[in-house]
């Protein structure tokens, strides 16, 4: 795979601001850092999308919103309602969590139904979905029967993570994995080739990200975003970004 440019690597990226503390004046920072690093979106709660598209007038960096965000327990039709309103209210690009506990319990037809649903209400509203699975909670057979049910539906994205997924060890200490080698590699081949991969949580280098590239992926979610895109800066990696246009 040749050497990408930086505007490449940089739409490679969501932007994460997704941060239960996260005031107004920190998502206003981060979506000026997302527009000054001309990045894919910033993924922001939906009462941000406003704020967000302000800031990104004139640019082509997009608003993503989660929905359902981060454990994917509202009933469905609060989930279609919230992913159409999103959309509707700009949001280009949105990202839901699938109701996992329907997941560990098997009942796959509940499963497709919502994710079907919903991205249904999404397209209608001119965006994209991403589905998130929280693969830290999962077996790599109900992985797989994820991936196969996006196929069917059609999704856009499959998304590894929410950020947020943390897992009670048997020493009581939680703990979070995000998006492995081995989980991307399973998501990939059980994957339609059209259907795009994301990579959320643990991705925090530059090296990272061209390693999860070289499978395949082509979109993470990342709170590192400057040290990942200033390290290819400075390793000479071709192209520009407007913060270097205005600095």
């Amino acid at each position: 795979m040749s050497q990408p440019t930086l505007t490449e690597l940089a739409k490679m990226i969501d932007h994460s601001l997704l941060h239960p503390t996260m005031t107004d004046a920190d998502v206003q920072a981060g979506c000026e850092l997302s527009r000054d690093y001309n990045v894919a979106t910033a993924c922001v709660k939906p009462y941000s999308i406003r704020q967000a598209l302000d800031i990104f007038a004139g640019t082509d960096v997009m608003a993503c919103a989660v929905i359902g965000f981060p454990h994917g327990n509202s009933t469905m039709g609060i989930k279609i309602i919230e992913a159409e309103s999103a959309a509707l209210a700009g949001a280009k690009e949105i990202d839901m969590v699938v109701n996992n506990g329907k997941v560990k319990g098997g009942d796959w037809d509940y499963v497709q139904r919502e994710i079907d649903l919903i991205n249904q209400a999404v397209v209608n509203a001119g965006s994209i979905l991403k589905v998130i699975f929280e693969n830290d909670y999962l077996t790599n057979d109900e992985i797989i029967r994820l991936c196969h049910i996006c196929n069917e539906v059609d999704v856009a994205f499959v998304k590894t993570s929410s950020g947020y997924g943390f897992v009670k060890g048997d020493d009581g200490q939680y703990s979070y994995k995000g998006a492995t080698m081995e989980h991307l590699k399973l998501m990939r081949e059980h994957t339609a080739p059209h259907i795009q991969i994301k990579a959320a949580g643990g991705v925090r280098t530059l090296d990272d990200l061209l390693a999860v590239r070289e499978i395949g992926v082509t979109r993470i979610g990342a709170t590192a975003t400057k040290t990942m895109l200033d390290e290819a800066v400075e390793r000479d990696f071709p192209g520009t970004l407007p913060i270097l246009q205005t600095a």
